[in-house]
């Protein structure tokens, strides 16, 4: 931040050499101070919303305690209600061997990844219409980011990629 206040002052006296505007010699004038404040606050209000929204796989694992009942991932993860989870990111969807998806699902080409997973877990019969998946979502955009840095982080084998 010190770094970005000090390009700002350095930029607003070069600005105010080169056109001469400025309420005196090496001053800015009221225009040049109101940029800086907004430049100052938009990169304030951007750190706090990438810190708010930060994925937790702590907090994703708990989170994931909700697809227990039908779902496993890690090592030795074996189908259930639903297809084990292991290898998520970028598998295409109705792709887990041995498990009997919908024609839905296996019609539906989605390639998971951050987005379409994000958007599924919301409400996962909006997504993919037909899906056996009974589930009425997860609507916190917190919990929903904290699962997704959960379940990424297991490969196709169930192990926790390095």
């Amino acid at each position: 931040m010190r770094a970005l206040i000090l390009l700002t002052r350095k930029s607003q006296k070069e600005h105010i050499h080169a056109t001469g505007r400025g309420t005196r010699p090496g001053q800015p004038g009221k225009g040049d101070m109101i940029v800086r404040t907004l430049i100052i606050a938009a990169v304030l209000i951007a750190a706090s919303t990438a810190t708010g929204l930060a994925q937790d796989v702590e907090k994703g694992q708990n989170a994931f305690k909700k697809c227990l009942p039908c779902h496993s991932i890690g090592p030795g993860a074996k189908n259930k209600i639903g297809p084990e989870l292991d290898g998520l990111d970028g598998r295409k969807a109705g792709a887990v061997p041995d498990f009997s998806y919908s024609d839905a699902n296996k019609n539906s080409g989605i390639v998971w990844n951050e987005a379409n997973f994000k958007e599924y877990i919301k409400d996962p019969r909006a997504k993919i219409p037909g899906t056996k998946m009974i589930f009425a979502g997860i609507k916190n955009e917190q919990e929903v980011n904290d699962l997704w840095a959960y379940i990424k982080q297991f490969d196709a084998e169930g192990n926790i990629k390095k």
